[in-house]
């Protein structure tokens, strides 16, 4: 009872088929990131993207490519995505506004496993306020006065200056 060669064919041509098939149930987020004020050709290689999933203790981080985007597998079994994804930071410094920061995860439309961002995770290479305030973007204004008081104390008496003694305070009373 030998099978039919058109049959045994159809089998094996089945059977390769279905290798090349790749079933998943992973979920994708695909998304890029953007600059406001980069040049054209800016290499956004390097930058860092974490993703985090209510009821998942496990964050997921991704970097991002040349071109801005970044894929980041999705822990399974989560049907309604309540994702957040965060810009983390990059080799160089990144500006941002807080609004630019993070992002909430949405499904793409009719594909199965596919989501992206609702926002775009967006920053600047210079600070934006730099001309308002420096003071929004880290920079400080100068470091304060470094002068201690210094009591003067008779030096018959033989001590130290006082600025040793004046900030340490005792606690008296503790058994």
């Amino acid at each position: 009872m030998a099978l039919p060669l058109g049959m045994i064919s159809a089998l094996v041509l089945f059977l390769v088929a279905l290798t090349r098939v790749q079933l998943s149930n992973c979920q994708h987020l695909n998304a890029k990131i953007s600059c406001f004020d980069c040049p054209h050709n800016y290499d956004f290689s390097g930058i860092q993207v974490a993703v985090k999933c209510e009821k998942v203790k496990k964050l997921a981080t991704a970097t991002t490519e040349e071109n801005g985007s970044f894929k980041v597998q999705l822990p399974s079994g989560i049907s309604n995505t309540n994702c957040l994804a965060k810009l983390l930071g990059g080799p160089n410094q990144l500006y941002s506004k807080k609004k630019n920061l993070v992002s909430k995860v949405v499904k793409v439309g009719h594909q199965p496993n596919t989501y992206t961002l609702s926002t775009p995770l967006a920053f600047s290479t210079s600070c934006p306020l730099a001309s308002i305030d420096a003071k929004s973007c880290g920079a400080q204004k100068g470091i304060g006065s470094s002068k201690t008081v210094d009591l003067p104390l008779p030096p018959e008496w033989g001590l130290a200056p006082s600025s040793y003694y004046v900030p340490f305070f005792p606690i008296i009373g503790i058994p």
